[in-house]
């Protein structure tokens, strides 16, 4: 009877821990967490446990999401010294201390407490925080531990990134190895003490991106973190503390900020309508955000090119670098400094320059600002502190004044010291500027209209010494004065692309596009370009050719191609890095060619293409709609990855614009969405459309327009969407990659670009949600009809005469 009780009281007591192992969110002393057990936050936000990662699997303990059908680990606790197997248990001891231990009762991870606790536990909060506390304390947040002190790759609302000023303790977040590899990557993104707190993400001790100094409002190179209704930031500096938070003001928000493995922070925000994560904010964005870019005194802008320029008053270091595009030893003043005789400059809309070394005063306003700095010949520049309620706090910066951008909206005024010489070229003073302006407007005239007279003679002059059969083809037109508005990259000589073509030798062509030859050639310096001429019997004209010139040399992405500049001497002529692979169509359609794409290369191109469209439709300033995206629209570098090209028909959209329509239809058959082939309406889901396409091509290794199976009269889209709704979507694999290919990869993929080809636009993803589903396993909606499937739909009395690649213009009647 004994033995009973005593059997029945250990039941009991083992029970009892089960229940509170499993289903609570606080574990005592008496209590354990093993592999298999979890701790669920009081709301059933978050849960703690164990989880796999690696090849082979090892165990680690960490914290995710409990609502999200994909698991997200927010936290890991040992990160460097994963368990072996699923052996693993947590523990709370007398002390207060938190252990982790292996099969073998070692010691794994743990965590000592400076002060011994009575009755020490842990608790896992509904923030995802995961504490350890006194239970008898009568400040429930009066916290012994917390993991909130500790972050791996996510940055959660309530988590501070900075410092105890006290006791020089540091919170920042820092990269996984890879995507399976929890470990410390090296990558981090934390808060810089020196001079004026900023921001940096570092690889290993190298800045890679500067938020900027914090203004009152925002980061100043961050102007996209707006005030909203879902989200507060703020920055504190105090005597103890110096640190960054935010918080959710709408509790049914889920959003969360990681350092990706490849060192770029992201903030993600879940979407339940599509169950998934949704890329809000990136950063780096784009080529400026690349620390120090245009050296010293250089100011980047993303829609200029080059997109780097000394400020004014300011002139290369080393021009010959900076005719090639390395900035890197940035500018030098035109004229010296004289330290009693000085002036301030004021230059408008800049990310401020790096803090590091630089003083700061919350009390004094901008004409005091000004005074200390000008008595302080090692003072470079002074500006507001704060910028709202207009302006106060001063902020002075000693050296070089190093990575500047220049936004359109949301720069900051930056006073720079300048020799008194120099202070006319940007005057402080109302009085100054109105003397200049009366100087510059007649002499400005005379001088623009001399550069006009110089310019208009040259082109009707300059004749080139080509052959006989060459000579004729640059003899036509004025494009000097036609052209010349609007072009903001540099301007090649016809005689320097004649030359490295080999005066446009038919040896040196490559390929004809709607555009007109491509012919590869080399410069002086040894670099290799590529160079599209509009033929005078283009299907394009001069509005392609403009076009392409103002999208393509504001855009910075890697996986765009990059337009070194134009010629519009005679000939239009557009010259661009060299992609020795070609285009994709070359080697996707192509019996022997596609042997060479393997099914690794063939899945970076599908995300690589995505990356791209992303960045137009979403993180460039212009947010441009390609509307000509397919297979010869594709370029290949060195190593095979994708660079989209040819913005010959591209459209921009501003503000809060999402469609537009046209009447006159222009693209590539078998890749244009419905409703634009069929009403003209074009928006960012008509390129999620042709993606789609190109993504089942590249799967495939087949045409959509011009495929043809025994059993049905489909087109491919359609003959995907028969095989998916009938379970046989593998047999849509080329048969040269099936060896190759990752089955659920290639599937998910298939399953993907039937989603993008859907009848209707607004059940399509949009590029940003593509990116996601391709780089996580989040599970995916089924794809309704695709539309065009069948060759019959597709616009046959337009298209009779049309060859599978050709581009096509439809002229509808206005709406």
């Amino acid at each position: 009877m004994k033995a009973f009780v005593v059997l029945s009281t250990w039941l009991v007591l083992f029970s009892c821990n089960a229940f509170l192992s499993n289903s609570l969110d606080t574990i005592a002393t008496n209590q354990s967490i093993r592999d298999g057990e979890n701790l669920l936050s009081a709301g059933g936000t978050f849960e703690l446990g164990f989880f796999s990662a690696g090849d082979p699997p090892k165990r680690y303990l960490g914290i995710w999401y409990k609502k999200i059908p994909t698991m997200t680990i927010v936290w890991v606790a040992n990160r460097v010294a994963p368990l072996a197997d699923a052996s693993g248990t947590l523990r709370v001891t007398t002390r207060g201390s938190l252990v982790l231990l292996d099969g073998n009762g070692s010691d794994i991870w743990w965590l000592n407490l400076p002060i011994p606790a009575r009755s020490p536990v842990a608790q896992l909060l509904d923030s995802g925080n995961l504490v350890v506390r006194d239970a008898e304390g009568s400040d429930p947040n009066n916290f012994l531990w917390q993991s909130f002190d500790y972050p791996t790759d996510t940055f959660l609302a309530g988590m501070k990134i900075g410092w105890n000023r006290t006791s020089g303790f540091n919170r920042y977040i820092t990269s996984w190895k890879s995507i399976d590899d929890p470990s410390p990557g090296n990558f981090t993104f934390q808060l810089d003490p020196n001079g004026y707190p900023q921001l940096l993400l570092k690889q290993g001790s190298d800045i890679k991106f500067r938020t900027g100094s914090w203004n009152g409002l925002r980061w100043s190179g961050t102007p996209n973190l707006k005030p909203n209704p879902y989200y507060r930031y703020e920055f504190v500096l105090n005597e103890e503390e110096m640190y960054y938070h935010y918080e959710l003001l709408n509790s049914s928000v889920i959003s969360r900020m990681v350092m990706t493995t490849n060192g770029i922070v992201q903030r993600f925000t879940w979407i339940d309508r599509t169950q998934g994560w949704m890329l809000y904010l990136t950063g780096p964005i784009d080529q400026c955000d690349n620390y120090a870019i245009c050296g010293a005194y250089g100011s980047c802008r993303v829609d200029n090119s080059p997109v780097c320029r000394c400020l004014k008053g300011f002139v290369p270091r080393f021009s010959q670098e900076w005719d090639i595009l390395n900035w890197s030893n940035g500018c030098v003043r035109r004229n010296p400094l004289d330290c009693e005789k000085d002036k301030f400059v004021k230059y408008s809309g800049l990310k401020l320059p790096d803090t590091r070394s630089s003083w700061f005063n919350k009390s004094m306003n901008l004409q005091e600002c000004e005074v200390v700095c000008m008595k302080n010949c090692s003072c470079m520049a002074y500006s507001n502190l704060d910028i709202r309620d207009g302006g106060s706090g001063c902020l002075l910066w000693f050296g070089e004044l190093i990575d500047i951008r220049d936004y359109s909206n949301y720069g900051e005024d930056l006073y720079i010291r300048m020799a008194a010489s120099e202070s006319a070229l940007l005057p402080s003073h109302q009085k100054k500027h109105k003397l200049v302006m009366g100087l510059a407007v007649p002499f400005g005239s005379v001088f623009l209209i001399l550069v006009f007279t110089i310019c208009v003679l040259q082109c009707k002059k300059k004749k080139m010494k080509l052959p006989e059969a060459k000579r004729d083809s640059f003899e036509s037109g004025d494009n000097c004065e036609n052209h010349k508005e609007d072009l903001e990259l540099p301007l090649f000589g016809l005689s320097t692309v004649a030359i490295a073509t080999n005066y446009f030798s038919t040896d040196n062509k490559i390929g004809e596009g709607g555009f007109g030859p491509v012919y590869r050639g080399v410069l002086r310096g040894g670099q290799e370009i590529a160079v599209k001429m509009l033929s005078r019997n283009s299907s394009q004209g001069l509005h392609e050719f403009k076009n392409e010139v103002l999208y393509v040399s504001k855009l910075q992405h890697r996986n765009l191609v990059k337009l070194l500049g134009c010629c519009i001497e005679e000939e239009n002529l557009l010259i661009y890095e060299f992609m020795p692979n070609g285009s994709l169509d070359l080697f996707l359609f192509d019996p022997t060619q596609r042997k060479r794409l393997d099914w690794s290369t063939r899945f970076n191109i599908i995300n690589g293409i995505a990356r791209g469209l992303l960045y137009l439709h979403q993180d460039s300033r212009l947010r441009i709609i390609h509307r000509d995206v397919k297979a010869s629209n594709v370029l290949l570098d060195n190593e095979m990855n994708p660079k989209i090209s040819d913005f010959g028909l591209a459209k921009s959209f501003t503000g809060n614009e999402t469609r537009a329509n046209t009447n006159r239809v222009v693209g590539t058959y078998g890749y244009m969405s419905p409703e634009y082939a069929l009403d003209g309406v074009f928006s960012t889901k008509s390129d999620v459309f042709s993606y789609g396409v190109l993504v089942l091509e590249i799967i495939s290794g087949k045409r959509n327009r011009g495929f043809r199976h025994p059993d049905h009269d489909h087109n491919l889209l359609g003959h995907a969407w028969r095989l998916f709704t009938e379970g046989r979507s593998p047999q849509l694999l080329d048969k040269l990659v099936e060896n190759s290919c990752s089955t659920s990869d290639a599937l998910r993929s298939i399953h993907i670009g039937l989603l993008c080809v859907q009848r209707c636009p607004d059940d399509r993803p949009s590029m940003s949600t593509v990116v996601m589903m391709l780089g996580s396993d989040i599970e995916l909606p089924l794809p309704k009809e695709p539309g065009f499937f069948n060759e019959s739909n597709l616009l046959q009395e337009n298209t009779s005469q049309s060859q599978p690649n050709e581009m096509t213009m439809t002229v509808l009647s206005a709406r």
